[in-house]
């Protein structure tokens, strides 16, 4: 290769290198990005109202600071109380379970099944991960006071991309040749509208998520019904690993109250997912990006493998951008195109 060549491998790799060492604070921006596109799409509901923006800005940031004072007040208290219960009783109810999967396995599975992999083989396999998974999350929140800075940033970049977006829009749009400018401007566009489906359909299934699992065990008479079902609404936002994980406290709760209870628990959370996603999830993301399930799984692990906790609560917003950016880049305009060179 010429010199020019050599020296622009170089700078290619400094930048994917420096990129690299940068990745959190990149993913934090785009949290922000996440974050303003959800209140943009309030903002921009409330200027149908013939409101000039920066009211409706003003208007929705106070109505945000309402519900959280509110929550604060109201919920906050019972939910800490709740939850400081559940982490002193769940290791207990957790070895009764262990326990009764060690004598289901004895009793039952081994003298007529022997072939089944056993419990401690499962939690052996999966074991690797969950501890990845473990620790990342214990890094990211062990250090309050990087999570405080990390959260300013946050909301800090939230509101200045609320305020005033189009100045950050066009200085990334400039980073591409002019003749290609309105076509990443378009591409903007769809991601932004996919990150606003998304976001929509999201709280609303939590939302459900939460009451109707609220409403199911305070039926069973589970105890510490609100924090099972707020953790339920939470944990819902990260799809597949979410729903499993918020399922595993109640389940142990109810088993060291009533083992009867550990199985009705586990038939009402399978209802509410089937529910959610025979009818719920159609009916709201009839316009969200659609992603394959293997897709979603794999970006999980993916972004989560890169960037750690983090990367797993924002793993399906992610997916939705680089997914639309492949349809519209990749597709439409490189391989659609593509033409087989003529006298071939």
């Amino acid at each position: 290769m010429k010199i020019g060549q050599w020296l622009g491998l170089i700078v290619l790799v400094a930048a994917l290198y420096i990129v690299w060492q940068v990745r959190q604070l990149l993913l934090l921006g785009f949290t922000a990005i996440v974050l303003a596109t959800a209140l943009n799409g309030v903002v921009r509901q409330l200027q149908r109202f013939r409101l000039k923006r920066g009211w409706a800005i003003l208007l929705t940031l106070v109505t945000l600071l309402i519900l959280a004072l509110v929550a604060l007040v109201l919920i906050v208290p019972n939910l800490i109380a709740q939850l400081a219960e559940l982490i002193t009783t769940f290791p207990s109810a957790l070895s009764a379970i262990q326990q009764g999967i060690n004598w289901i396995e004895n009793q039952i599975l081994d003298p007529y099944f022997p072939n089944i992999p056993n419990f401690d083989w499962i939690m052996t396999r999966l074991q690797p991960f969950v501890a990845n998974l473990s620790r990342q999350a214990i890094i990211f929140f062990a250090n309050s006071i990087s999570a405080v800075f990390e959260l300013l940033i946050v909301l800090i970049l939230t509101l200045m991309l609320l305020i005033n977006p189009q100045p950050y829009r066009h200085a990334f749009i400039r980073c591409f040749p002019a003749f290609y400018r309105s076509r990443v401007d378009e591409v903007l566009t769809r991601c932004a509208t996919g990150l606003e489906n998304w976001t929509k359909g999201a709280l609303i299934e939590m939302m459900f998520i939460g009451v109707l699992s609220a409403i199911g065990l305070w039926v069973l008479q589970v105890p510490l019904v609100l924090a099972h079902a707020v953790l339920a609404g939470i944990l819902n936002f990260i799809p597949n690993i979410g729903p499993t994980l918020s399922a595993i406290f109640p389940i142990a709760i109810a088993f060291l109250d009533e083992p009867w209870k550990a199985v009705a628990v586990l038939v009402l959370y399978i209802l509410i997912q089937n529910i959610e996603s025979y009818w719920l999830t159609p009916t709201v993301m009839a316009n969200q990006v659609a992603l394959l399930p293997a897709i979603t799984l794999t970006a999980q692990f993916f972004f989560t493998t890169v960037f750690g906790a983090l990367g797993l609560v924002m793993a399906l917003p992610l997916a939705v951008v680089v997914k639309t950016c492949i349809e519209e880049v990749l597709f439409k305009d490189i391989l659609d195109r593509w033409q087989q060179p003529t006298g071939r």
